[in-house]
This record gives structure tokens, sequence and C-alpha cells, in this order.
């Protein structure tokens, strides 16, 4: 079978369609993500947000008692115990573990990409905090210190970008689907849960959580598909399997 034989070019087509398309696919993603954060952050701007914020952070207090979140003394140290899951600290630790770990492995260019996330993420959520600054809640009583701006939550953003960024590299590497969706089911789980214990813990309202979440995961997506973009490029269409 030759390099240009009718049955290596129909591959090759089928298979530049399919990354145009994934391609694609990410870039509507990211810019939906993009578009919905300046939608939250507008809406915050005008004080159109406040309601819905004071609401959430009201139910998630015992009823006229603003300095006792619901569920009790377990809940609300179990609460403190896992929003360090977002602690600059522990992302650091993180990074820092999961790029040596992809230098030692030989993949030098995803070493790379997840450190330039990182720092990249890093660097726009304090640009954003000080653009905005908007002040911390004080409706109820903050659980544990928060002296920075709240909008948007460093915590849920940069969790989302670390555990984000990390989980779908980790998928792509994964053939079973099984290990794929664990890997990505997991990321999600922690960013969600990270931005959750931002409210509970009374130091961010829910818009700020939201437009970290949503900036987060467009920021984690754009080094995802530089990623992709890198591993479509090594790859040779001319070698794979006919079958």
């Amino acid at each position: 079978m030759t390099l240009f034989s009718p049955s290596v070019v129909q591959r090759t087509f089928d298979w530049l369609k399919l990354q145009n398309a994934l391609t694609l696919a990410g870039f509507a993603a990211v810019a939906l993500l993009v578009l919905a954060f300046f939608n939250i952050a507008d809406e915050m701007a005008e004080g159109e947000t406040h309601g819905l914020d004071r609401a959430i952070l009201l139910a998630l207090r015992m009823p006229g008692q603003p300095a006792h979140p619901i569920g009790g003394p377990f809940v609300e140290l179990t609460m403190v115990e896992l929003t360090s899951f977002g602690d600059n600290a522990v992302l650091f630790v993180i990074t820092g573990a999961a790029a040596l770990y992809l230098w030692l492995a030989g993949k030098r260019h995803l070493t790379l990409l997840v450190l330039c996330a990182s720092i990249s993420g890093a660097m726009l959520t304090t640009l954003l905090k000080g653009f905005f600054d908007r002040p911390r809640p004080d409706l109820v009583a903050h659980i544990v210190d928060a002296t920075s701006a709240s909008f948007p939550s460093g915590h849920a953003m940069m969790s989302a970008i670390v555990y984000l960024t990390l989980g779908g590299m980790l998928a792509a590497a994964q053939k079973q689907r099984r290990l794929k969706a664990f890997a990505l089911g997991l990321a999600i789980a922690l960013t969600l849960l990270v931005g959750f214990t931002r409210i509970y813990l009374g130091v961010h309202y829910p818009t700020d959580v939201l437009a970290g979440w949503a900036l987060g995961a467009a920021w984690a997506m754009v080094w995802m598909l530089a990623a992709f973009a890198i591993k479509s490029r090594a790859a040779s269409p001319a070698s794979l399997d006919p079958r």
C-alpha cells in the first residue's frame, strides 16, 4: 500500500475532518464560556445579581443566625478543610508535581503547557480582581480569612484552570473510555467542590464563583486545545490502522 493509495488518502481526509470538528467545538465552547463570564460581570456591575447572591448566601445559614452555616460544626469543619484544595499553595504543589512527572516522562511540551496555563491563569485572576474590585460579602460571617477582592473567585477560577487542564490532558492520554471519564469527572468534581465551599464559608458571592468557573474553564480549554494541536500535528494519518 503506497502513501497515496485511495485508502490512505481517504483515512487522511477523515482524520483531518475529525481534528477540525473537535477544534471548532473546542473554540465554540471557549467562546460561550467567555461570553458567560462577561454577562455575569456586566449584571454584577449593574447590581442585578444582588438578590440572587443574597438569597443563596442566607439559604446556607441557619435561620436568623448569619454567623452559623447549615449542617453544624462537622460540615463546617469539613468545608474549611476541603476549600484548601483551591489554595495557592496546594495548587502550586499539584502543578509542580504534574509538571515534574511530565518532564521525567519526556513530554516536555506538555510540561510547558501545564506551567504556562497555571502561571498565566494566576496573573489573569489577579488582574481581574484588581479591575472589578468587588468587596467581599458582608451579609454573613466569614468562616475563613479572605482579604483580596471578591470578583471573580480566585479559588474557583484557579481550581478550574489547574484541575481541568490536568484532567483533560490525563483523559486524552487514556485509551479506555471509563478512564477518560474518571479523569474528567474527578477534575470537574474538585472544581465544583472548591467553588461551593467558598460560598458556604461566606467569603464569596455565588456570582463570584460562577464567573470564576466560567473563565477558568475557558482558560483551561485554551491550553487543552494547544496540547491537542501539538498531539495532532505529531500524529501521522498515513499510519492509521486501515481496519
